[in-house]
């Protein structure tokens, strides 16, 4: 884990990037129980069947389901910051999704923060570019500008 850094300090880390997660297999059980907690049962997610006919050769994640890891993928490119005491999702400023991910891959986060402004003691907002790869592909399974409330005890 990195060290602490200062509340005060967080605008110098406007372009860090973090290195990128680790690798996530995304299989047809996680794309099934997703499709349960959603009701999105389109037959491209949960039928491999009838999904081996279309032009993805096989069933696909959902999109939603490859933005969601989002919250998994930032525990590994969060900063550290001293007397953080949450941070919370503030929504997005964009999210493009490129390429499907098909049963199967195994897909990573990339981020980048591209700008901290302190909305008012101890609430500062983060703007993060995330990628998603996707092992082996040439376009990742999708881009956003992700936003962060980042809650910090002050001294």
């Amino acid at each position: 884990m990195q060290q602490p850094i200062a509340a005060s300090q967080l605008r110098n880390y406007i372009g860090h990037q973090a290195e990128p997660t680790p690798w996530h297999t995304v299989n047809q059980a996680q794309i099934n129980q997703f499709a349960d907690a959603t009701l999105d049962h389109q037959f491209i997610h949960v039928d491999p069947l009838a999904a081996a006919q279309t032009p993805f050769g096989g069933t696909i994640a959902h999109g939603f389901l490859t933005l969601s890891m989002l919250s998994h993928f930032s525990e590994s490119f969060g900063l550290n910051v001293q007397g953080a005491q949450m941070g919370v999702n503030y929504g997005f400023d964009s999210v493009r999704f490129l390429a499907p991910v098909a049963a199967g891959s195994r897909i990573r986060g990339h981020s980048k923060i591209i700008d901290v402004t302190e909305k008012k003691p101890g609430q500062f907002l983060l703007k993060s570019e995330i990628t998603v790869e996707i092992e082996g592909a040439e376009l990742p399974a999708l881009v956003a500008v992700w936003l962060t409330m980042l809650m910090v005890q002050l001294s």
